[in-house]
């Protein structure tokens, strides 16, 4: 039962839409009504307020870094990793798809990179490097993100954690299914980049 817990706990922090609850304290509106529909940041990041949209990241980055975390105290030993891997699996999905916003949340690429330093911080490193040296050179987040997550996932066995492969590549497989039409767009060349309005 220790896994099903697990998920359930990453699940429930996964599924806070802290973009959603800062932009609406702020005064701005449901974030849902602009650019991509999305409650993560680089859609809260349209409304002009870059602290909150800094604020967004952070506490998606937190609500994935903090269950894994705890997994691994509470089900310390043996099953710890199988536990991590399990709430890992959880606060993805809980960002994706929210019961509390009819399962319509955001993409889970803040949250994943939590989930990469709550697993493993060499994991958390490499997502990180990636996420941020992507988004330098060509200012595209979803490109920055997708990039990532492969990164997380391949990284995985490389470092010497075999154990963390599975959820880290199915979380890779559903966040790239996630930006399908960013996919399709910048094929065309027509992403928006980090900052633009649509």
């Amino acid at each position: 039962m220790e896994p099903l817990f697990a998920a359930l706990l990453g699940y429930l922090a996964g599924s806070i839409p802290f973009g959603l609850l800062l932009t609406k304290a702020a005064g701005l509106g449901d974030v849902r009504s602009i650019g991509s529909g999305n409650i993560g940041a680089t859609n809260v990041l349209r409304t002009g307020n870059k602290g909150l949209a800094a604020g967004t990241l952070l506490l998606d980055l937190v609500k994935g870094f903090a269950p894994v975390f705890a997994a691994g105290l509470i089900w310390a030993g043996d099953n710890s990793d199988v536990a991590k891997a399990f709430a890992a699996g959880g606060a993805v999905l809980g960002h994706c798809f929210p019961v509390w916003l009819g399962f319509k949340g955001g993409k889970g690429v803040a949250t994943n990179a939590g989930v990469a330093f709550g697993l493993a911080w060499p994991l958390g490193l490499v997502y990180a490097l990636i996420w941020v040296s992507m988004l330098a050179i060509f200012r595209i987040s979803s490109l920055a993100g997708m990039s990532a997550v492969i990164a997380a996932a391949a990284a995985a066995p490389l470092f010497g954690f075999p154990q963390f492969f599975p959820v880290l590549a199915a979380i890779a497989g559903l966040i790239v299914y996630l930006h399908r039409e960013n996919i399709a767009r910048l094929t065309k060349g027509e992403e928006p980049k980090v900052g633009s309005k649509k």
